[in-house]
């Protein structure tokens, strides 16, 4: 789901993102750092209007599915299931990694239930931090689904802080730039011209 590499801390704080064309992007950040040398824990929400049916969003927010609008660093390395002739499964129980920056991350997918419209992931930054993504959909139309993304991260580590507030300050933002994506992935999908 789009990681952001860690880079520098800010403090994580609430803010108000005006609303973009296609999309209402709610953001909700909460960070907990309690008693000195605690481990953080923020969490991130936002809200993307896909133009499209669902049987053509949902595979648009699977792991392989989301290399057609995620950019050249969105490269899930398949561990099970092993990819067949090239292609790998989205599907329940699939385990992978993904560079974030200087780290390897291993990312299970929790939940992939197409039928119930819900997709989880989580992934481990080894001795820093832990991350959940709750994907929701909901269709709004035959040709319209509503999709709600919450982002929770936890630090494993006082170490970790830094990446937990640093990766939630850019979660504030990937509202409008996943809506950006994929509307340009569908607009050039639609025309034939691949983006």
């Amino acid at each position: 789901m789009k990681p952001l590499v860690p880079i520098l801390a800010f403090a994580g704080l609430a803010v108000a993102v005006p609303v973009a064309v296609g999309i209402a992007l709610h953001l909700h950040a909460q960070s907990a750092p309690g008693p000195q040398g605690s481990c953080f824990h923020t969490q991130t929400s936002f809200d993307l209007l896909v133009h499209a049916p669902y049987a053509i969003t949902a595979p648009l927010f699977g792991p392989n599915g989301e290399r057609a609008w995620a950019g050249k660093h969105w490269n899930p390395q398949f561990i099970y299931p092993q990819q067949v002739q090239g292609e790998a499964s989205d599907a329940a129980g699939a385990v992978f990694t993904i560079q974030h920056g200087p780290y390897t991350a291993t990312w299970v997918t929790t939940q992939f239930d197409v039928e119930g419209r819900h997709f989880q992931y989580v992934y481990v930054l080894p001795g820093l931090m832990i991350t959940v993504i709750d994907v929701r959909f909901t269709i709004v139309s035959p040709v319209s689904t509503a999709v709600h993304v919450v982002y929770s991260r936890t630090a494993v580590t006082p170490e970790g802080n830094p990446h937990v507030t640093a990766m939630n300050e850019g979660d504030k933002s990937s509202g409008k730039e996943w809506q950006q994506a994929i509307d340009e992935y569908l607009a050039h999908s639609k025309s034939g011209v691949k983006p």
